[in-house]
């Protein structure tokens, strides 16, 4: 009797142990399909796109929206269409052309603000939430320079991959705590959602949307929301 019980507590730890190992592996290789498809992100050439921008933004109440055209073949490759509902006056169209010659500038200059998703996803503390026939949702640790060192350990995020065309459909990141950013500010919701398309094996922007509440200076309020549409995507490479 002593013998058989000893005998099944052999057979649970080796089973036990063939788990573990299984699921290791099975965690290795969604962490490559998730670093496949950061490639087919970095190896998109953005640039060589045409696309409507859709902008909505509202700051303690103060709504503005706008539409923009980028067209990389164009003379002026950035166009605004719509300001707040109306078509944009001379001296509007002047200040948007000026920004984005700007912000052109800098990018080049290697100080572009936008985020990489290396850099967003940490890919070494991806953990497996779901996996089923359409998708897999991984979850991961964020941090983001811009945000500061208080945000250390206080954000987390949660990616989307689709199976059927092998690319992130969805990146969502959100705190899970109050941090400060900077002196005198101080957030205590923060949500941003990253969607994207892919379109001819290329994986593009669709729609960037962020809420973000909190305090400055501690008398300011900060109640943000922002969305950002993308859309009309269209080939200009040879």
């Amino acid at each position: 009797m002593k013998n058989n019980g000893l005998l099944l507590i052999c057979f649970g730890a080796a089973f036990n142990i063939t788990a573990a190992e299984n699921s290791s592996a099975e965690l290795i290789s969604l962490k490559e399909k998730v670093n496949r498809a950061i490639i087919k992100v970095e190896q998109t050439e953005k640039d060589l796109w045409s696309y409507k921008i859709s902008r909505y933004e509202d700051e303690e109440g103060d709504i503005s929206s706008s539409i923009e055209q980028y067209s990389p073949q164009a003379s002026e490759r950035w166009l605004l269409k719509q300001l707040n509902g109306q078509l944009p006056t001379k001296k509007q169209i002047e200040r948007f052309t000026k920004k984005k010659q700007k912000q052109s500038k800098t990018k080049k200059q290697g100080s572009n603000i936008q985020i990489k998703l290396r850099e967003l996803i940490d890919h070494q503390s991806l953990s497996l939430v779901s996996n089923d026939e359409k998708s897999i949702v991984m979850a991961f640790n964020v941090y983001l320079q811009k945000l500061g060192k208080d945000s250390i350990g206080k954000l987390q995020g949660q990616l989307i991959y689709q199976k059927g065309e092998q690319f992130i459909e969805t990146i969502s990141i959100w705190n899970n705590a109050e941090f400060s950013p900077m002196f005198t500010a101080k957030i205590t919701d923060l949500a941003i959602t990253f969607t994207f398309s892919h379109i001819n094996g290329a994986v593009l922007t669709k729609q960037i949307e962020m809420k973000m509440k909190g305090s400055f200076a501690y008398f300011s309020e900060i109640n943000e929301t922002s969305l950002d549409v993308f859309s009309g995507y269209q080939y200009q490479g040879k």
